[in-house]
């Protein structure tokens, strides 16, 4: 939604009121001057209207709505929002998309060839409540219709189960429901808020910003091969946060059901809660996010039941608007898993993309120590250490805006690395992979108004 600017909206209604005004009072108005008197009813709404999608496009303590990242993780600020937004009454209603769609090409005997849809969809609804603020979110994925139980190759990727295996060289398909939320904010002073969230489906206090949703891998296709080291709690079955925040802080905590997601994506896994997390989160300045956080995680994978594990993350955010439509995000995210039977586990990751009038390159690399357990190789003792690395470069060159929509097209190719024993299972130490691909996201939401005062 486009309102007018506010300057245009009261100098129209300034001069209509004048012609008004100038009428004797004992004289009926034309019907010209009767049409120019509504135009000025019109135009008085103007401002109105737009102050209205300032407050929709905000938080409590006049925060800036695009500093939410997934669940209740924070970004910088600056970050822009794609999206799509309309009023109806107290509501605020949002649609925001990212979509793929290509040919996935996956080297070495390991590898396959695949034409994948990846993505997914949220909408949104936003109102006044009790003195706060109301949100209910629903995003969903196409995945599971997509891309089946077996997900979609991508070299060297380990976690989940299909058809009661481990997945290893595939990427598994997210679930149809990713979030299913309630997220309530209320401030209680001009300095401090109060933050609950009630998920169904949803995202505990755990991990950096979820990888679908950061700017700086917004334009690549795959996801990171730290994904399980990370943010793979981003789809819990249950989860209940409850944080307190000020402009430049958050401290939250989250109990939620700690079980991965089975290989049936359509349904809702719910159990009660059994996992716990805290993290606190810091914004230094507008282009900035810095998080870390811990957490327990009660018997997360199907097959290892009995096994249960603690995770640890930090992570940097970074936003720089270099022009008026031009800029480049960085995210370097550290984690590391531990549990007593594989022990201590590191993963490091480092993106970033550069948007530029309507080129983006983009980039990651990272190290994660994987282990015999991940590739399932029962050949060699589980906790046999088995570290890999990966370096993905790409390119998307986007079009439009076209009534609201961004398509676009890219490549992205990646050069993997691995040490003599996957070597000998890869026939190479420098695994090849890459995606050539169609695009689509929304345009940006009131592209001022990501700035917070």
């Amino acid at each position: 939604m486009s309102p007018l600017p506010p300057l245009l909206c009261l100098l129209a209604a300034s001069v209509s009121a004048q012609q008004v005004e100038d009428l004797p009072s004992d004289e009926e108005p034309t019907q010209s001057q009767a049409e120019h008197r509504e135009h000025g009813k019109k135009e008085d709404s103007c401002p109105n209207e737009h102050a209205r999608m300032q407050a929709a496009m905000s938080m409590p303590l006049d925060l800036s709505l695009a500093r939410q990242g997934s669940g209740t993780s924070w970004q910088p600020p600056s970050t822009p929002m794609f999206g799509h937004m309309w009023l109806a009454g107290d509501w605020a209603l949002m649609l925001h998309y990212n979509g793929f769609a290509g040919l996935d090409v996956q080297g070495t005997p390991r590898g396959a060839t695949q034409w994948p849809v990846i993505g997914w969809v949220m909408g949104m609804a936003r109102r006044p409540l009790w003195g706060g603020q109301l949100s209910a979110r629903a995003m969903l994925s196409p995945e599971p219709f997509t891309l089946g139980r077996l997900g979609y190759p991508l070299l060297l990727q380990t976690g989940e189960t299909a058809y009661g295996e481990a997945l290893v060289d595939r990427q598994h398909p997210h679930e149809l429901f990713m979030e299913l939320a309630l997220l309530y904010q209320h401030a209680f002073s001009e300095d401090l808020a109060l933050e609950l969230y009630l998920a169904p489906a949803g995202e505990p206090a755990l991990g950096p910003v979820a990888f679908p949703h950061r700017l700086s891998a917004l334009t690549d296709p795959f996801a990171p091969l730290s994904h399980h080291w990370q943010d793979s709690t981003h789809i819990s079955f249950g989860v209940l946060t409850a944080g307190v925040f000020t402009r430049w802080s958050k401290l939250e905590a989250s109990v939620f059901n700690g079980r991965e997601p089975d290989e049936e994506r359509y349904g809702l896994d719910l159990r009660l809660p059994d996992s716990v997390s805290v993290r606190g989160t810091v914004i230094p300045g507008e282009n900035w996010a810095l998080q870390a956080s811990v957490g327990s995680l009660r018997s997360p994978e199907v097959r290892e039941p009995g096994e249960s594990l603690r995770r640890a993350t930090a992570s940097v955010m970074y936003t720089q608007q270099l022009g008026a439509d031009d800029l480049w995000a960085a995210t370097a995210v550290f984690g590391e898993n531990f549990s007593a039977a594989l022990g201590s586990s590191p993963s490091f990751l480092l993106e970033g993309s550069a948007w530029l009038s309507g080129n983006v390159l983009f980039g990651r690399a990272e190290y994660v120590h994987k282990t015999a357990h991940d590739f399932a190789l029962a050949t060699l003792p589980e906790d046999f250490a088995l570290p890999v690395g990966s370096l993905a470069l790409g390119y998307v060159r986007t079009f439009g805006p076209f009534a609201g929509l961004v398509p676009g097209a890219g490549v992205r190719g990646a050069v993997n690395m691995v040490g003599d024993e996957l070597a000998a299972l890869y026939g190479t130490h420098f695994p090849l992979g890459g995606m050539v691909y169609l695009y689509l996201r929304p345009e940006e939401m009131m592209h001022g108004m990501r700035h917070e005062q």
